[in-house]
């Protein structure tokens, strides 16, 4: 579908002008700022003007659009909640690329794009690289030149890589195999909550191997870097094609990075693989996906989780909202017998990958969380676990509030009988 065609599908029904207090989603920078021009209908009306009767050369070379769509979020809420499917997201990147095939790509764009390559040079020396990061002056130097907004941490790198840690503890004999993505942002950022994960599926019965792949190129697609991360589709699903399957599937951590296998690869690959990607996405399954199909199967019981009581309140990542479900979440969550979720009816958290870094989005990003999700966090009383699967979702809620917001997996880590 071409990307005018793909913009008419906007009825103008204005769905995207929901505000927080219907429960629903869509549209983040509309519900934030109640300005018109930010809503999803809004975008499409002058994608459809300004493609259609531009007289540049390129029909994408215009500022107005760029500054625009500068204010998506790109949380996929229009994919499920506009009654015509819009997909913004996927059209803002495939604007971008066209965009910067007429203007320089901003250094911090290729920044965020890059950034595995940037933290796998950071590996060999994860404690320099902290060290300049959270420097109280060297640190805001940092963030202030290169366009970041001062009062956000930037995430750590740990001391270890997921798959450095994992080929160091070895594979356990079982017949029940996953495949284990690594994704950029576990394997750099977040390794303990993928220990946590490779020890919870050991425990529980599971040879957890992580294949060769490349990154998810979710950062690429954030940027409107499709080219990149078309290469990228194409090299992880001849990669995974042939190993992936029912008996052997694919699990991820990181929501915005697992659920691309499902989303945009089939797109971004040519046609004849466009059947290959298919199969493979199929058979791709966020962490608490699997979790909950094991439990259902009878595969994973209660009794080999604790009996003591807890109460837990989690914030469901967007793509999971929009992709997938919330469900799982709430299933394994409650799976320990005395343990009990509850969802936050909040929409996006406000960050969406790098957006809520970028000093200019640094304001609206704030609104976008403050309309449900970090007043509900405030109000919930320390004896309740606060849970939530993305990364961005996390430093969001303790840049904000200062409490610690867990990884459903590793809540079950905890729960499990030692």
């Amino acid at each position: 579908m071409g990307i005018v065609r793909a913009t008419e599908r906007c009825n103008g029904s204005g769905d995207c002008r929901n505000t927080h207090l219907t429960g629903k989603a869509l549209c983040p920078s509309y519900q934030a700022s109640l300005d018109e021009k930010l809503s999803t209908r809004a975008r499409a009306n002058l994608f459809r003007e300004f493609i259609s009767n531009s007289e540049q050369r390129n029909p994408f070379d215009h500022k107005e659009l760029y500054d625009i769509l500068d204010l998506c979020l790109s949380c996929k809420a229009c994919k499920s909640e506009c009654p015509s499917n819009v997909d913004m997201a996927k059209l803002k990147a495939e604007f971008l690329q066209q965009y910067y095939d007429s203007n320089p790509v901003p250094l911090r764009s290729k920044l965020i794009a890059n950034i595995s390559r940037i933290n796998k040079l950071g590996s060999y020396a994860p404690s320099l690289l902290n060290f300049v990061n959270q420097h109280p002056v060297i640190g805001k130097m940092v963030k202030r030149n290169l366009g970041f907004a001062e009062e956000r941490s930037i995430p750590k790198l740990h001391n270890t890589t997921l798959k450095k840690w994992h080929s160091n503890n070895g594979n356990i004999e079982s017949k029940r195999k996953v495949y284990l993505f690594a994704d950029e942002f576990t394997d750099y950022n977040d390794t303990p909550i993928g220990i946590k994960t490779i020890e919870l599926l050991q425990k529980l019965g599971y040879d957890v191997i992580i294949p060769k792949h490349a990154e998810s190129g979710r950062t690429y697609l954030s940027k409107g870097l499709v080219k990149k991360a078309k290469f990228l589709a194409i090299k992880n699903v001849n990669l995974l094609q042939d190993i992936i399957s029912e008996e052997t599937p694919l699990i991820g951590i990181e929501p915005s990075a697992i659920l691309t296998f499902r989303d945009e690869y089939i797109d971004l690959v040519p046609e004849n693989m466009r059947e290959s990607a298919k199969k493979l996405a199929s058979h791709v399954f966020m962490i608490e996906e699997f979790l909950h199909n094991e439990m259902q199967k009878g595969n994973i019981t209660q009794d080999q989780f604790t009996t003591e009581a807890k109460e837990i309140k989690f914030h469901a990542h967007c793509y999971q909202k929009s992709l997938a479900s919330s469900l799982p979440i709430k299933e394994i969550l409650s799976f320990p017998v005395n343990y009990s979720a509850v969802e936050i009816k909040s929409g996006c958290c406000g960050m969406a990958g790098s957006f809520g870094y970028e000093k200019e989005h640094y304001d609206l990003s704030k609104k976008v969380g403050e309309l449900i999700l970090l007043p509900e966090v405030r109000k919930t009383p320390q004896s309740v676990l606060i849970a939530a699967s993305g990364t961005s979702c996390r430093h969001q809620i303790k840049d904000a509030t200062e409490r610690e917001a867990q990884h459903p997996v590793e809540i079950l880590w905890e729960a499990l009988k030692k």
